[in-house]
């Protein structure tokens, strides 16, 4: 398996409060894990609360139990959720903070998916597959037949979430399984990339020959060069199934 996570605070932002973590490696009982968080509230709040919950969440994992990969991810988040949580309750300067999270962890062919918030997680098999779920305004108004995806409207207020880690004391979180084949790509990003290319452009990029850096690197670059309008954070992961790999 080959992993790779990068950030960039974009063109427009001057703080980066995107988090980015990729551990190819065992950690504690999990074969592996990957992390995206997007911090929300001022600079300060929202970069310390990405960074708080991507750390506090890893440190957790690394001494936790054996409780299958789910049911810990479950149980730690809302931990780290409600840590965060009592943290923003001690300064003013930190209260209302909150960030997205999406984690991944891979174990054989399956790949377990835990997302809050509208970072995002896509299975590239050929072409783009959004499996998590926005938590966002505008996502709950088109699951109601609302709200036109794309519209005027969606793009105006796309950026209001309905969930987030750390802004109560009480989170839900939605849990993704899937089954992962020869070829396929993993891509974890904040909305600072998925905002700024259209699908065919991220295919085009993840289905090169270029070095999966060079994918990561290509991306914030686009776009960065389509306007950069916000913090941008890449987890791209080749997990490599049925592929021998050579020592």
């Amino acid at each position: 398996m080959k992993a790779c996570a990068m950030t960039d605070t974009g063109r427009v932002r001057t703080a980066n409060q995107d988090y980015v973590y990729a551990q190819t490696e065992p950690l504690g009982t999990l074969p592996n894990l990957f992390l995206v968080a997007d911090g929300m509230g001022g600079h300060q709040a929202g970069d310390y609360a990405s960074r708080y919950i991507a750390e506090s969440l890893v440190a957790h994992l690394k001494q936790a139990d054996s409780l299958g990969i789910v049911p810990l991810l479950r149980e730690e988040i809302l931990k780290v959720n409600g840590m965060l949580y009592q943290e923003s309750m001690k300064s003013t300067e930190l209260n209302g903070m909150g960030t997205t999270l999406v984690a991944a962890v891979i174990e054989d062919t399956t790949m377990y998916v835990a997302n809050v918030g509208d970072s995002r997680l896509y299975l590239v098999r050929n072409r783009l597959q959004q499996i998590t779920k926005d938590h966002s305004y505008v996502e709950e108004l088109v699951s109601l037949g609302q709200l036109e995806r794309g519209s005027r409207d969606y793009r105006e207020k796309k950026n209001i979430i309905t969930r987030a880690v750390g802004t109560e004391d009480k989170l839900e979180i939605d849990f993704f399984e899937v089954s992962l084949e020869p070829g396929d790509y993993v891509l974890m990003c904040s909305d600072g990339l998925s905002n700024m290319l259209e699908d065919a452009e991220i295919e085009e990029i993840i289905c090169s020959e270029l070095e999966l850096p060079e994918k990561a690197e290509k991306l914030i670059t686009i776009a960065n060069d389509n306007g950069g309008k916000d913090n941008i954070a890449v987890v791209l992961i080749d997990p490599q199934i049925g592929r021998e790999v050579s020592l």
